[in-house]
């Protein structure tokens, strides 16, 4: 029987179907009844849910992170969707697929990885070669690239997202090769692939997404460092100046202080890296917000992290 997602629920459906607890908790309406109140999501978003009826019964059968299988109706309050929950059980691990609540990339990840391994395979100095393929061809590190997420919020927010990201920003790297005098392609190259090999540590990706302690405690620009440096110790005869020159590129390419970078960029390479990672992470941020769009609509709605709403125009594909 094929699943109805939340992107598919419209008012006064009966809905049967499996759901992640993001957050659940009990409260009490202005009348004083007391109702729970869960967040409930999939691949395709997240939406309200209301236990009215058996509240005392249904609420100790499941825990927040939890997937329930569920029988409500869904009914707009303040003209937004809700579920009314009549019914439910606690899911095991075997009745889920994960794919249901993960969103993932359009884009195989074996194709991918295979087009990234091409690409690193062309830098010609032989010591970010080495560096770039040390990662590439390492299977315990590619089996969580080809999985991890872009980020947990704003750009690339899928399984896949991170490869995905990370192919993008070197395709951008390599249609600008020879357009600006006294770059070193290899290295500008080498740094667009593992700028962000630190994300498959920062953040989690089983369920939801959200971070690691790692993450919280470090966050993967100090990983990242970690990580290269680790390799490089393993790549005999490794220039110490290279090596600084590679470990800022990833120090530095969020910016700005205030955008988490620990160093703004002061090289070439790391300014142009800066620059296109900025403009990939927002053009994808974008598309996927127009996504949401309503059908026929000539605006997005309002984008709080932008600050804007966006024009749709006559809602043709762009």
């Amino acid at each position: 029987m094929e699943r109805t997602f939340i992107d598919q629920i419209r008012e006064n459906d009966q809905v049967d179907g499996i759901f992640w607890v993001k957050e659940k908790a009990m409260s009490t309406s202005r009348a004083g009844t007391p109702y729970v109140r869960l967040r409930l999501s999939d691949r395709t978003g997240e939406m309200e849910g209301r236990i009215w009826d058996g509240v005392e019964e249904l609420f100790p059968l499941f825990e927040q992170g939890d997937f329930i299988k569920i029988k409500a109706h869904a009914t707009s309050y303040q003209e937004r969707l809700q579920l009314s929950v009549k019914s439910l059980r606690r899911c095991g691990e075997e009745e889920v697929s994960l794919e249901d609540f993960l969103p993932s990339s359009d884009r195989d990840p074996d194709e991918m990885l295979a087009e990234l391994i091409d690409i690193g395979q062309t830098i010609e100095n032989r010591y970010l070669g080495e560096l770039v393929m040390s990662f590439l061809r390492d299977e315990q590190f590619t089996t969580r690239f080809k999985r991890a997420p872009g980020a947990k919020r704003l750009h690339h927010v899928y399984l896949g997202g991170l490869l995905e990201h990370t192919l993008s920003m070197v395709k951008l790297i390599q249609k600008i090769k020879g357009h600006y005098a006294g770059i070193n392609y290899d290295l500008l190259l080498a740094g667009g692939i593992v700028h962000d090999v630190g994300k498959v540590h920062e953040l989690s990706y089983d369920i939801s997404f959200d971070y690691t302690d790692e993450g919280r405690l470090l966050g993967h620009i100090l990983l990242g460092v970690e990580m290269v440096e680790r390799k490089i110790s393993g790549i005999e005869g490794f220039p110490s100046e290279l090596a600084m020159l590679v470990k800022h590129l990833i120090l530095s390419h969020h910016g700005q202080y205030d955008w988490g970078s620990p160093k703004r960029p002061k090289t070439l390479e790391a300014q142009i890296l800066h620059h296109l990672d900025d403009l990939d992470a927002k053009i994808n941020g974008i598309q996927e917000f127009m996504k949401k769009g309503e059908e026929g609509a000539r605006w997005t709605d309002y984008h709080r992290m932008f600050d804007r709403f966006f024009y749709l125009g006559d809602g043709e594909e762009r």
